[in-house]
């Protein structure tokens, strides 16, 4: 008789056991589908007026941005009207709620300014590494991770003059320095035109009249007025910049810009010295002498050669643009990776 209230005791356990499992696994199903049901729940979020209706599971695939963690997205939870509220920019959200239903594609809408997209971005949190993949796609760089002078002053001066988009004032000069690099390179494509070269006129031994082209500048010739008008403010612009730049070393070898800036400049410089000294060897002397005479002149003063070359390196002033011009900025970019494969053309 034990025996048999043994095994009914054993059946007993074996039939509780069983019993407990089915209802712990029916329990669990139920727990999945709740959060199921609460993943699939639809959220409406209201930004500044213009809502917006996802699902939970949609914002929970990044839960370290601010809408994909609920415990932060929740401070922004309004009770009264059932909905989430982000008084922001709403053509930014748009992009914003793409990239969670997208699973991770973003990209800036056309008429939203490259600042207030990464402003938005920062505000929910989308991670540095997706604001710096928009900022090389866009051609521009990180402001904040640049070094600023400590002096509030300079930093003022170097931001006007470096970050066009720091103030409304940048702007304005960052105009001036782009009509003046655009005024110098037409000037520069002009001055070589037929019409506007100059010739001498002289008599060799045999009195045969010769024309040759006179390639030195004249100081008061319009394009070297008007080269020497550019020169002087980019001059003035690489001055501030480089008085109130936070680093001087690294603003000379680090930045390629700086360099073009510096060579930009330069070949002004040359020039008018080798015309001044030109003038001041050619003053009082006699208009009647040979071409020979005059060649011998020339060489002792003016070395034809090195002004043809200054006169080029003025060519990469069209390079300055790139500071000012998206487009040109990620040709450059797109340039510099591909060059094992254009050097395979060489």
């Amino acid at each position: 008789t034990g025996s048999h209230l043994d095994i009914n005791h054993d059946l007993e356990m074996k039939s509780f056991i069983q019993e407990s499992k089915r209802t712990l696994l029916t329990n669990d199903k139920i727990q999945r589908n709740i959060n199921d049901h609460n993943s699939c729940q639809r959220v409406i979020i209201n930004v500044s007026g213009l809502k917006f209706e996802t699902q939970l599971r949609t914002l929970n695939q990044f839960p370290n941005t601010l809408l994909g963690e609920a415990s932060r997205r929740n401070q922004y939870f309004d009770p009264h009207i059932n909905e989430f509220f982000f008084d922001r920019n709403r053509t930014s959200f748009e992009a914003i709620l793409n990239y969670y239903q997208t699973g991770g594609r973003l990209r800036r809408p056309n008429i939203v300014p490259l600042d207030v997209f990464v402003e938005e971005m920062h505000f929910f949190d989308l991670g540095e590494a997706i604001i710096q993949n928009i900022w090389n796609d866009e051609g521009g760089s990180l402001t904040e991770n640049r070094p600023l002078p400590e002096d509030e002053l300079k930093r003022k001066i170097w931001l006007t003059f470096d970050e066009p988009s720091s103030s409304i004032f940048a702007r304005f000069i960052a105009i001036i320095s782009l009509s003046a690099i655009l005024i110098s390179i037409v000037a520069f494509c002009m001055e070589t035109l037929p019409r506007y070269k100059h010739y001498k006129v002289f008599n060799d031994t045999d009195n045969n009249t010769i024309k040759i082209e006179d390639e030195t500048p004249k100081l008061g010739e319009p394009f070297f007025i008007i080269e020497s008008i550019c020169v002087a403010w980019f001059t003035f612009e690489l001055l501030v910049r480089f008085i109130s730049c936070p680093n001087k070393v690294l603003f000379i070898w680090a930045d390629a810009m700086n360099i073009i800036d510096i060579v930009a400049v330069l070949p002004y410089f040359f020039t008018l010295v080798m015309v001044l000294s030109q003038e001041c060897h050619t003053t009082g002397q006699d208009k009647s002498d040979s071409i020979q005479e005059h060649d011998e002149r020339n060489n002792q003063v003016m070395s034809l050669p090195v002004l043809r070359v200054m006169r080029l390196v003025r060519v990469f002033r069209i390079f300055k643009l790139t500071r000012y011009s998206k487009g040109l900025r990620l040709i450059g970019r797109a340039l510099r990776g591909s060059m094992k494969e254009l050097s395979l053309l060489i």
